[in-house]
């Protein structure tokens, strides 16, 4: 769909001559299997400001899928990369060097299990789940695993069983994983049971589970995103979590927190647990980590993961100098200021969505935690009906106006933009939102 540019950002109808002879080449020698969300061909990027190919200016609110943690080409960042790759750039995990031991130490400082941590240095998100997974089923010694209805925990075949998004992302690969029982996640907006408290009710249905065809004894661990991302940009309801702490505890069962997409600052906190005050045994972290040099980490209670013994599971790349020097200055910028950044940003963008919503009635909730956000569109039927269709076009009007989005649930548009995000970028941002959804309702 080609649309009438907005001089302040966008200088060709996109996508322009150059991105269409990239996309071009792209479609003879690059897998389909890809699911690209509109036609952006980057060019460069410096903080939350991206160019395309053909010169055209765009804000980044998707940062890479809550990757770019630290903004485009931070110098910080940049600079200890440089460094790193000047010196070696590579020695296998079987061998020692100081970045990977800082990274180590640095996660430990920053772990937030409430004792000593150690840490399986990995190459993505779903490889520090598939990490976490061997090593619940390792110390425990117990087959059974429990999922959340939305969740995602990445595409290789032992996250694939848990994750639940979108079916399509388990067509074809049947069967995944034995022995995982998925259950829903507590959604307010959107309530499965009865009552208000649908923390609760989960927490009760998965009791009935356990009483009819689950043995908890035989559960090695809980997986669960803190706050769910796929599945909508949920956030938990107070208690939920401290409540599957203690189910958990009752049984004897390992408790994971995915915080793959919600970790390193991106709510405001190190980590998203940490708003509730509550510990898991294990830990999962990749996306922001590295600032877009790809890297994973599985952080567990010291007590847990000494029990691996040597050779239980390793790989080659993990603990890479160059990806770990990048997550050293990603951590040491996010400690420094930027996870503070997120959380008074983060409010300000809230209040601005909010402002919003006054005005337009098919935002139906605007809820997150810091620069985790995320607006529900609903249908003007009166029963909250989700404008799958709404959402896809505000996405794609977005991009025409030069803003980045991506939508997640069923229609949930999210905001992630990097961490070092200013105030007037959010309002510029907000601008291009308020254009975007008046032209998606008017279907232009």
């Amino acid at each position: 769909m080609n649309a009438t540019p907005n001089p302040n950002h966008i200088k060709t109808a996109l996508p322009g001559p150059k991105a269409q002879a990239m996309i071009a080449r792209d479609a003879e020698v690059i897998s389909p299997s890809y699911p690209r969300d509109y036609p952006f061909v980057m060019s460069h990027g410096r903080g939350t400001e991206v160019w395309d190919v053909d010169g055209n200016r765009f804000l980044d609110f998707m940062a890479g899928i809550a990757v770019c943690a630290t903004g485009h080409a931070h110098p910080q960042v940049v600079k200890a990369v440089q460094d790193a790759a000047a010196k070696f750039l590579h020695i296998s995990s079987d061998y020692w060097h100081e970045e990977m031991v800082g990274l180590g130490e640095r996660l430990a400082a920053v772990a937030p299990l409430g004792e000593p941590a150690m840490s399986f240095i990995c190459q993505s998100g779903t490889e520090a789940v598939e990490g976490a997974l061997k090593l619940a089923r390792y110390v425990t010694g117990r087959p059974r695993f429990i999922g959340f209805l939305g969740g995602f925990h990445g595409r290789t075949f032992g996250s694939l069983s848990f994750t639940s998004s979108k079916y399509t992302q388990q067509k074809g690969f049947s069967p995944t994983l034995a022995g995982v029982t998925h259950v829903p996640y507590p959604n307010p907006y959107r309530p499965l049971f009865a009552g208000d408290d649908q923390g609760a009710a989960v927490l009760d249905y998965i009791r009935m589970l356990f009483q009819r065809s689950v043995p908890p004894s035989e559960v090695a661990a809980i997986l669960i995103e803190p706050m769910q991302g796929e599945g909508g940009y949920l956030t938990p309801p107070d208690g939920f979590l401290a409540g599957l702490r203690a189910l958990c505890d009752e049984h004897g069962i390992l408790l994971i927190f995915d915080e793959v997409q919600s970790g390193i600052g991106r709510t405001g906190k190190m980590f998203a647990c940490e708003h509730w005050g509550v510990a898991p045994d294990i830990l999962t972290s990749a996306k922001g980590l590295g600032s877009g040099l790809p890297i994973g980490a599985v952080i567990a209670k010291k007590a847990i993961m000494a029990q691996w013994k040597r050779g239980a599971h390793g790989n080659t790349y993990g603990g890479n100098p160059v990806t770990c020097a990048a997550a050293n200055a990603t951590l040491d910028l996010v400690r420094g200021g930027l996870m503070d950044n997120a959380a008074t940003v983060g409010d300000h963008f809230m209040a601005r969505l909010r402002e919003l919503q006054r005005d337009f009635p098919c935002i139906g909730e605007v809820r997150g935690k810091g620069l985790w956000i995320g607006m529900e569109l609903i249908e003007s039927d009166g029963k909250k009906t989700p404008a799958t269709a709404l959402c896809e076009a505000v996405v794609q009007r977005a991009f025409h106006n030069g803003l980045l989005l991506l939508s997640c649930g069923t229609s949930t548009v999210r905001f992630m933009p990097p961490l070092n995000v200013s105030v007037g970028e959010v309002d510029e941002a907000i601008a291009l939102l308020r254009a975007s959804l008046d032209q998606a309702l008017a279907g232009a």
